[in-house]
């Protein structure tokens, strides 16, 4: 399959297509905050963010700053060549059940140990995603929980007919 043309980022943003692969793990100070049936799940300015090549960027959550006692551990467990072996959590507030909605790497691989402990939200699964007060977009499709905001640009990977990018 021939790589899609890559969007050429303006002032202040990224394109995915600038991403490494193997992805790299970065540091964010910026303002996180998940919202779901008008619960905050998550306040945090101690993010990292996880960037591989085509994929919007997924920000991983230190437990500390993310409300757990509406977390449940899910079934279901993928595997990634780079970080390792994912667990997932099902969000529930209420009786309300949003399945698998977030994930996170119990014992990553070595170089991906600073997201132990921390998790991350698949954005088309919860009310609302925010990062620096932006409403996050989901990338399409459902395998990747990638935030796309003003920042990045693509194409992204995710939708139809992109698994092979």
């Amino acid at each position: 399959m021939q790589r899609p043309q890559r969007i050429e980022p303006g002032p202040g943003q990224e394109s995915v297509w600038d991403y490494p692969r193997p992805p790299r793990l970065v540091r964010s100070a910026r303002h996180v905050v998940i919202e779901h049936r008008g619960i905050v799940l998550v306040d945090t300015r101690s993010a990292w963010r996880v960037l591989e090549t085509s994929q919007p960027p997924a920000y991983y959550l230190p437990h500390d700053d993310v409300a757990m006692e509406y977390l449940r551990p899910a079934n279901g467990r993928s595997f990634c060549e780079w970080k390792g072996m994912a667990s997932y959590f099902d969000v529930v507030v209420d009786g309300d059940v949003s399945p698998q909605a977030a994930w996170s790497y119990p014992a990553p691989n070595e170089r991906f140990i600073e997201i132990r402990d921390h998790l991350a939200f698949y954005p088309q699964r919860v009310d609302a995603c925010f990062v620096d007060d932006e409403r996050v977009a989901a990338n399409d499709g459902d395998f990747y929980g990638g935030w796309i905001t003003s920042s990045v640009v693509g194409p992204f990977k995710g939708g139809p007919g992109t698994l092979g990018w």
